[in-house]
């Protein structure tokens, strides 16, 4: 397993877990990428994907295009450990209506996942980077749209991990973690 694990929850046949570690060393079938609308991975996550993962990653998402904000596209994952890439375009803070937007681009990460019958996927804190969303008030979106998609898709993605590297934001996904899900854990 790569990087540490800080809490888990199983809830509804689906395992969320919250990871301090490195996105690209992941071995779940699909890793999130947070990506820009044009899918040029230059810097942040999205670079550090291509970086490791080989610029087939970037040739990939060349002939894809454009994405709109709070969509998602997949690649495949290069030299990873991952066979899939999601790359999620979040909104940057101060664009307008941004908390639609986040959840949207999670909720659409999850349906693209599940309808490639993906089981296992780790996401970053989409839009919380060089993006600027607030992270206390991302993370809560983010899992709040996980939460929701379980419940209405149950038992179609078996493990979702949350994984940041760095260690402020990973805190922030286990103490919302806690607030969402520990008290209804089913």
């Amino acid at each position: 397993m790569n990087g540490e694990l800080l809490n888990f929850v199983d809830y509804k046949g689906t395992k969320i877990e919250v990871i301090k570690g490195d996105l690209t060393e992941e071995g779940t079938e699909a890793i999130v990428n947070a990506a820009n609308s044009y899918l040029r991975h230059g810097g942040g996550v999205a670079g550090a994907i291509v970086r490791k993962g080989g610029c087939i990653i970037q040739e990939e998402s060349d002939r894809i295009g454009y994405v709109p904000v709070g969509k998602a596209a997949i690649t495949g994952a290069g030299n990873l450990k991952a066979k899939y890439v999601i790359h999620a375009v979040g909104p940057k803070w101060g664009e307008g209506e941004e908390d639609k937007k986040l959840e949207s681009a999670v909720f659409n990460v999850l349906s693209l996942a599940a309808g490639k019958g993906i089981k296992s996927l780790s996401l970053p804190a989409i839009s919380t980077g060089i993006f600027g969303f607030p992270k206390d008030r991302g993370v809560e979106i983010i899992l709040n749209t996980i939460k929701k998609f379980i419940e209405d898709n149950p038992n179609k993605i078996e493990l979702i991990r949350c994984v940041s590297i760095d260690k402020t934001t990973a805190d922030i996904f286990n103490e919302k973690l806690i607030k969402l899900f520990k008290k209804e854990e089913v």
